[in-house]
């Protein structure tokens, strides 16, 4: 079995143009055809974040405020000998504590539930 081969011309030889080398610019992105990228969202500072977060779950910083409100009240009463405040106000911290950990959880599930 021979098989059959096609001559191939040695003159004949694909140019392409030659453009000189494209210079890359870091500050720009690629420029891509058929492609146009999402407008960037504006970088939040952190009080524009604090209050946003506020508003989504208005219960942790009211939660954060009476955790430590109650530990300094305590500390001061515990300070001046009135032991007997300063332990109903250490007790009142941990309530504080645990109604913000349970807000943080409530959050947290609403915020899951909600991108469904």
């Amino acid at each position: 079995m021979a098989a059959a081969s096609t001559p191939v011309e040695r003159d004949q030889v694909v140019k392409t143009p030659q453009s000189g080398p494209v210079p890359f610019d870091i500050s720009k992105p690629p420029v891509i055809e058929g492609f146009t990228p999402l407008p960037r969202a504006k970088e939040e500072g952190f009080k524009d974040k604090f209050i946003r977060k506020t508003k989504e779950n208005p219960f942790v910083p009211i939660g954060c405020l009476g955790t430590a409100g109650a530990l300094i009240y305590g500390l001061s009463a515990f300070r001046q000998g009135k032991t007997r405040q300063s332990q109903l106000l250490m007790r009142a911290r941990i309530f504080a504590q645990g109604f913000t950990v349970v807000a943080i959880i409530v959050g947290v599930a609403t915020t899951a539930l909600k991108s469904k």
